[in-house]
């Protein structure tokens, strides 16, 4: 394995071990208001903050709030980092059909299975009437079919179908792409700057429209309604990376990215900084804030993205030499563990209502355990259908004669 894919291989383990710490401290911000309304009241709250504890701290607002700002910009750059090589190799059908059975099918398995298991809490702690028939009455009456996080698959398939369709009716479009980021991955600075200069144009028009903040549901699926282009930016600015080659230009081992990650790291915490700022002149009401202060928020939210993505590419650059044990378990369970995390994620904080500890002490203890026990059954996932397949090749192959 070259020291670009062991890079990417340990961000991968890094981004699950977030992605689940950013769920379990939901129910601990200082920000949320106290649950009061009920399960099938609108705006249904209770879909980004399943519970909410009466414990809180300020720290985990903060923190939230930086994970929010490039995380998932972050995913959707990885979820294009491999395409185009796939893409070439196996042609328009193959890849829709391995897409579909990759990405697809376990969305829907977790919508109509794990879904209805992770949110119960939060219908349990809005009603009299906590029966299991009662929660079923509810959820089924719902406008909608709450998904969770996978709300993430549904998006990043659509994004697949888009970059096959394109290469199915103008497949020089990769090639295109290709000399685009061999220009731009030599100079840091420039892919920086296109890459916010297009996230500008594909983001703040919808934020001004819509707000940052507001989601549409329509059956099981969820959309930030100002982001899907923005996603789409990372998306293909991912697929463009890819494509050129993880050794050479951005994601080279001792290249500028990577030897200049502190400056990076005091990118990211000066423009997230200066994004919070601006931000908070538009609270507590989005819709009443000045016209000014709304645009200056959105501007800020494309640098503030970028440079945070940019950091963490370039701390595991800088720092991936050796493999782990650790890093290269997570990284190989990461998306077995995204599908499964939020159940336990939900169940754990729903425990530990009734517990007088600090919220530093709830969400250290929903974070173990929430990342040992999906870790555990993604492995233990990953080992049935390993044995599943061995058992199938087996019967196809039949007895070896020696």
């Amino acid at each position: 394995m070259s020291q670009a894919n062991l890079a990417i291989s340990n961000l991968r383990a890094i981004v699950i071990v977030i992605v689940i710490a950013f769920h379990s401290s939901l129910a601990y911000l200082a920000s949320v208001p106290a649950q009061s309304a009920r399960f099938d009241q609108a705006p249904y709250t209770w879909q980004a903050f399943p519970i909410v504890d009466t414990h809180r701290w300020i720290g985990f607002d903060v923190f939230c709030a930086w994970q929010d700002v490039s995380l998932i910009s972050l995913m959707f750059f990885l979820g294009g980092l491999f395409v185009a090589p796939s893409l070439m190799r196996k042609g328009y059908w193959s890849y829709v059909t391995g897409r579909i059975s990759r990405i697809g099918l376990p969305f829907v398995m977790v919508v109509l299975l794990l879904s209805p298991l992770a949110l119960y809490p939060a219908y349990s702690v809005r009603t009299i009437d906590p029966s299991i028939a009662g929660f079923w009455e509810q959820w089924t009456s719902l406008p909608f079919w709450p998904n969770g996080p996978v709300w993430f698959l549904f998006l990043l398939l659509i994004m697949n179908m888009i970059a096959a369709s394109l290469y199915a009716v103008a497949p020089g479009y990769i090639k295109q792409l290709d000399r685009l980021a061999a220009w731009a991955c030599e100079r840091q600075i420039v892919f920086l700057a296109i890459l916010v200069a297009v996230s500008l144009v594909a983001y703040v028009p919808l934020a001004l429209i819509y707000s940052p903040w507001s989601w549409s549901s329509v059956g099981p699926f969820s959309l930030q309604l100002s982001r899907p282009a923005h996603y789409l930016t990372y998306f293909f600015a991912g697929l463009a990376v890819g494509q050129l080659g993880l050794d050479r230009g951005l994601l080279t081992r001792d290249g500028p990215l990577a030897r200049h990650w502190l400056m990076w790291f005091g990118s990211a915490v000066v423009s997230f900084g200066a994004w919070a700022g601006l931000t908070s002149l538009t609270m507590p009401d989005w819709a009443k804030a000045h016209f000014t202060a709304q645009v200056a928020a959105t501007a800020a939210y494309p640098v503030a993205c970028a440079s945070g993505c940019l950091f963490l590419l370039a701390v595991c650059l800088r720092f991936s030499r050796n493999h782990t044990k650790v890093l290269d378990s997570l990284s190989t369970n990461a998306y077995a563990m995204y599908l499964v995390h939020y159940v336990f994620v939900v169940w754990l904080q729903y425990a530990l209502l009734g517990s007088n500890l600090f919220p530093i002490g709830k969400v250290a203890i929903v974070l173990s355990g929430a990342l040992i026990l999906s870790w555990a059954s993604s492995a233990a996932l990953n080992r049935l259908v390993l044995g599943a397949y061995v058992l199938r090749a087996k019967r196809t192959v039949g007895p070896v004669s020696y």
